[in-house]
C-alpha cells in the first residue's frame, strides 16, 4: 500500500507543479497586485479570430478618436498648455490615416499576447507586451521630438526609466521598456523609490492577481472570454479616495488647493467607516466580453449588489407584457416600472440615511439626496402613478423632426401596464380635454380627433385588465391585441431592447445632428465679445462630442442589429449588450 500512496502523491504533486508551470510569471497579471482597486486585462492570448474582430472594430473608430484627440490639443493649446498639445498631436499622428494594426506594429506592441490596466492604489498603470523593442523606444523618440526636448531619465532599483511632469499638476508620468514589455504609469512627481519600484514591476507584489485568480474565478463565473475582463472593486477604491491618503489623490487635493487659495478640508475618522458603508451597498463592477468575432460583439456588465437590494427585486415578476418576451421589432424597448415596490425600496433607504446620515464632507450631500427621494417616493404612491407596473415603446418607423417646431414622423405602439387601466385612461382623458371611451376586451377603437390631428396620423387605443396600448399610424390598431397578449416579465427581468440596423442609424443620425447644431452653437458664443472665460473650453468639449458622433455614423453602417437586456439575479444586477455587424 505504501508505494502506491507514494506513486499517488507524486501523480498529484506532479499535476500540481504543471498546473503552476503554466502560468507565465512575466505575464502582465503577474505584476497586478491582488488588492488592486480596478483593473482590465487579457487573461489568456488572443486568438486569430478574435484579434482580427477587434482591429476591424479599431479601424472604423480611429478616424474619430484621431479628431478628438486633435480637438482636445487645440484645447491645451488655448489653455496654455503647449507642451501637452504637442504630445498629445504626436500620438494622434502615430494613428491618422493609417490601419489599427500597421499603428500598432510600428509602435513595436503586441495586444495579442498580453496587455493590463490597473491600480497600483489610485495610480494608473499601463502593461503592454512589445513584439519589438527597438520600435518602441523609437516611438518613444517620436513623442520626444513632438515634446520638443528628451525626457528625464532616472532609474529605480537597476531599472531605467523616463518621466514627464504635467504641466504644474503634480503628477509625472512614467515610462519604461521592462523586459519585453512597455509600462506607463501615472504616479505623484514626488514619488519615492518604493512606488516607482512597484510601479515599474521592479518589486513585484506580494500576491498577484495571477497568484490570486480572482480575474479568472470571475470571468469563469460570468462567461467572460479570456481575452477582455475587467473589475472595479470599489470596497478597495472608495476608502482610498474618501481618506485622502492615497499618493495620488494626496497630491490632487494639495495641488486644487494652491490653486484655489482654500485649505484643504480636514477628513474625519467618518469617512473610513462611510466609504466602506457605501462599498457595502455596491461592493464591485466587472465586465468583459462574451462573444468577439467578425460579425457579432457581446458585452456583459455586472454590477454587484447588496443581499437586500438582489432580495428586493431578483425574484419580481413584473407584468409587463413584451417584457418576458424576443424583442423584435424595429425599435422596441421594454422597461420595468414597478412603482410599488421601488417605492417601497427606496422609502426604507431614505429612512436608512435619515436614521444615520452621512458625516464624511465627501457624502454629506447625499444626505439632502437621499431626503428628497424619500419625498418624491411618498408622491409615486398616488394613484394612477403608483398603479404603474411598466412600459413598452416599439416603433415600427421613425424620421427625424424637419425643425425643432416640429414632431418626428414615426408610426408604432406603446404600452402602459398598469393595476388600474381605467384609472389610467381617465386620466388620459381629463388631460386631453374629454372622455376617452375604450373597452376593457381587448379591441381597438379609434381615438378622439383631436388627439390625431394634433400627431398628425390615425390613433387607436386598446385595453384589458392589466394594460392600455396605444397604437400611431395607419394600420396600427390590427396589432394592438398582440401588443396587449405579449409575455410578462420572467423573474428579476427590468429591461429588453431591440433596435434594427436601420433604426439604430437613424436615432445616430438624430443626435449627431444635435450634436452638430450644439457645437456649432457654443463655437458662436465662444467668439463673442462677451464671452465667459469658460466658454471656449465648453465649446471645444461640445466640438469632441459631435466628432464622437461622426465617427458614431461611420461605424453605424457596419450594424445589422443591437441588442440588450438588464435583470436582476441574486448577486445584483446585469446588463448584456449585443451588436450584429455585416
Amino acid at each position: 500500500m505504501r508505494p502506491t500512496k507514494r506513486l499517488l502523491a507524486l501523480g498529484v504533486a506532479s499535476v500540481l507543479l504543471a498546473a503552476c508551470g503554466h502560468k507565465d510569471k512575466d505575464a502582465p497579471l503577474a505584476f497586478v497586485p491582488a488588492d488592486t482597486p480596478y483593473v482590465f486585462a487579457n487573461l489568456d492570448k488572443l486568438d486569430d479570430g478574435v484579434y482580427d474582430a477587434m482591429m476591424i472594430q479599431a479601424d472604423a473608430e480611429l478616424p474619430g478618436q484621431v479628431a478628438q484627440m486633435k480637438s482636445l490639443a487645440q484645447d491645451l493649446d488655448t489653455k496654455g498648455n503647449a507642451d501637452g498639445a504637442r504630445l498629445l498631436r504626436a500620438v494622434a499622428a502615430e494613428f491618422d490615416g493609417k490601419k489599427a494594426e500597421a499603428a500598432i506594429d510600428a509602435m513595436g506592441l503586441d495586444v495579442k499576447s498580453g496587455t493590463a490596466v490597473y491600480g497600483v492604489g489610485l495610480s494608473p498603470v499601463v502593461r503592454i507586451s512589445l513584439a519589438d523593442t527597438a520600435k518602441w523606444e523609437a516611438f518613444v523618440g517620436r513623442l520626444e521630438t513632438a515634446y520638443g526636448k528628451k525626457l528625464e531619465t532616472a532609474d529605480a532599483g537597476g531599472q531605467a526609466y523616463r518621466h514627464v511632469a504635467l504641466s504644474d499638476s503634480g503628477i509625472q508620468v512614467v515610462i519604461a521598456t521592462v523586459g519585453k514589455q512597455a509600462v506607463a504609469a501615472l504616479l505623484p512627481a514626488d514619488a519615492a523609490q518604493p512606488a516607482i519600484r512597484q510601479a515599474l514591476g521592479v518589486d513585484r507584489p506580494e500576491k498577484s492577481l495571477q497568484d490570486d485568480g480572482r480575474l479568472a474565478d470571475l470571468a469563469k463565473e460570468k462567461d467572460y472570454k479570456n481575452y477582455a475582463v475587467g473589475q472595479v472593486d470599489l470596497t478597495r477604491l472608495l476608502p482610498l479616495v474618501a481618506t485622502g491618503k492615497d499618493p495620488l489623490f494626496a497630491t490632487f487635493l494639495k495641488h486644487q488647493s494652491q490653486k484655489t487659495g482654500e485649505p484643504i478640508p480636514p477628513l474625519p475618522p467618518s469617512c473610513q467607516a462611510e466609504a466602506t458603508r457605501i462599498a457595502a451597498r455596491v461592493p464591485s463592477i466587472s465586465f468583459g466580453y462574451t462573444r468577439l468575432d467578425l460579425h457579432h460583439q457581446d458585452q456583459r456588465i455586472d454590477v454587484a449588489l447588496a443581499d437586500d437590494i438582489t432580495k428586493a427585486f431578483s425574484g419580481l415578476k413584473v407584468e409587463l407584457p413584451g417584457l418576458g418576451g424576443e424583442a423584435k421589432e424595429p425599435f422596441d424597448l421594454s422597461l420595468a416600472l414597478p412603482v410599488e415596490q421601488l417605492r417601497t425600496f427606496f422609502t426604507a433607504q431614505s429612512e436608512a440615511v435619515a436614521a444615520k446620515p452621512f458625516e464624511c464632507p465627501a457624502f454629506t450631500g447625499m444626505n439632502d439626496s437621499f431626503a428628497k427621494l424619500g419625498s418624491t417616493m411618498q408622491q409615486a404612491a398616488i394613484p394612477p402613478f403608483g398603479d404603474i407596473r411598466g412600459v413598452r415603446i416599439m416603433l415600427d418607423s421613425f424620421k427625424p423632426a424637419a425643425s425643432a417646431a416640429q414632431l418626428p414622423a414615426m408610426t408604432g405602439r406603446v404600452v402602459i401596464a398598469t393595476r388600474n387601466p381605467s384609472g389610467l385612461l381617465a386620466m388620459a382623458g381629463a388631460l386631453t380635454g374629454g372622455e376617452l371611451k375604450v373597452p376593457s376586451d381587448g379591441k381597438p377603437v379609434p381615438l378622439p380627433p383631436n388627439i390625431s390631428a394634433t400627431l398628425g396620423m390615425p390613433t387607436f387605443a386598446a385595453m384589458n385588465g392589466q394594460a392600455i396600448a396605444i397604437g400611431l399610424g395607419d394600420g396600427e390598431d390590427n396589432k394592438l391585441d398582440g401588443a396587449l397578449m405579449g409575455a410578462l416579465g420572467d423573474a428579476g427581468r427590468m429591461v429588453r431592447l431591440h433596435l434594427t440596423g436601420d433604426m439604430y442609424r437613424s436615432w445616430v443620425d438624430v443626435m449627431a445632428e444635435k450634436a452638430q447644431t450644439y457645437a456649432a452653437g457654443m463655437a458662436e458664443a465662444a467668439n463673442a465679445d462677451d464671452a465667459p472665460a469658460d466658454q471656449a473650453a465648453n465649446a471645444a468639449a461640445a466640438e469632441r462630442s459631435k466628432l464622437q458622433f461622426d465617427a458614431m455614423k461611420q461605424q453605424a453602417s457596419r450594424v445589422v442589429q443591437v441588442g440588450g437586456e438588464a435583470h436582476v439575479d441574486e448577486k445584483g444586477l446585469v446588463f448584456s449588450g449585443s451588436v450584429e455587424y455585416k
